[in-house]
């Protein structure tokens, strides 16, 4: 339901640009990670989880377009795929969704030993070292599913959602807390829509990359590139925070062991103030992490994309590699 929420929030945004073309929405299917609902995501591993069935329809032109949730879609895609557009995000911070008993209390009001439900490491690795009051515990499904769990039974006190997924299923009013960077740190992209293209396909590219929201694709370039530098992926802990003011670009960036005890984070800034200039030519189709923004400055997006390179790279030097390889042997052990 969410999937085809956004889908038709990015299609309604094309037909009032293109009142004179027809989109279809032609296909829904379900992905490896809507079927495999009885293992935590950070335990399947296949970094295309939701995404390569729909890749594989955009590889045979059975579509030309696909959306997705640009924080499920891995820092580097498969050769002949870019995303053609990020539009411009909605929040990106973590919420908690309260079992109806528990109405009215935030996670630091809950009983000792609640047990509080999350399918994400980096939410449970922040979250334990702030309450370790509480327990933690996998929690899958769609939205849909997740709070039917909660609300019919009485296995978790609460469950830790993306504040976005609410507020576009139109679930804000379930939202009881919103937690603030300073509680925890969100997800690589979180909150942003990604339109993926076939990257030789020019027509298309040049439709959707209208769709660009500039200070998104700056922010989510930083926050990509951070990623890949340090090879995060779901399967270990790592988190982000950033903002863009008066031309500044900030990048928080952080790395957890499982449990929170160890962590390493760090915040680094640079200029993005760069002015559009004509820039036809071979760098025409440039992509930054796997994003092409025809309409962002390059240099602009250059500087994001080395902030962070930059801030992975500081991580790496103060022991980021040793943290996050414990991390992935404990999951895969667990």
């Amino acid at each position: 339901q969410l999937a085809r929420i956004q889908t038709d929030s990015v299609v309604e945004m094309l037909r009032e640009l293109y009142p004179d073309l027809h989109f279809e929405i032609a296909v829904a299917m379900s992905t490896t990670g809507d079927k495999i609902l009885d293992t935590a995501l950070s335990k399947i591993g296949e970094k295309s989880l939701f995404t390569k069935e729909l890749e594989n329809a955009l590889e045979r032109n059975e579509v030309d377009l696909v959306v997705h949730s640009l924080k499920d879609l891995p820092t580097s895609l498969p050769p002949g795929f870019t995303i053609g557009a990020v539009c411009r995000r909605e929040n990106p911070l973590d919420a908690v969704v309260f079992h109806p008993k528990n109405c009215g209390k935030t996670l630091s009001l809950l009983p000792e030993k609640s047990v509080v439900g999350t399918s994400s490491l980096r939410r449970a690795a922040q979250l334990k070292r702030k309450f370790p009051q509480l327990e933690f515990r996998d929690i899958r499904g769609n939205l849909n599913t997740r709070l039917k769990k909660l609300d019919e039974k009485e296995d978790f006190s609460a469950i830790i959602l993306a504040a976005a997924g609410l507020k576009r299923m139109g679930w804000e009013n379930r939202i009881g807390q919103l937690l603030s960077p300073e509680d925890c740190l969100y997800a690589v992209g979180q909150g942003a829509l990604a339109v993926e293209v076939r990257a030789k396909d020019q027509e298309i590219l040049n439709m959707v990359s209208a769709l660009h929201d500039a200070d998104t694709v700056l922010c989510c370039i930083a926050e990509r590139a951070f990623m890949k530098h340090l090879e995060g992926g779901c399967s270990v802990p790592v988190a982000v925070n950033t903002m863009l003011k008066d031309g500044q670009l900030y990048l928080t960036g952080a790395v957890y062991s499982l449990d929170g005890s160890d962590s390493l984070k760090e915040t680094m800034q640079t200029s993005v103030h760069y002015p559009q200039q004509n820039e036809d030519g071979p760098n025409d189709d440039v992509q930054h992490v796997g994003i092409t923004a025809k309409n962002v400055p390059g240099r602009a997006q250059e500087a994001a994309e080395r902030l962070g390179v930059e801030l992975a790279s500081l991580l790496l030097s103060k022991g980021a590699k040793h943290i996050l390889s414990v991390a992935r042997q404990l999951n895969d052990a667990r």
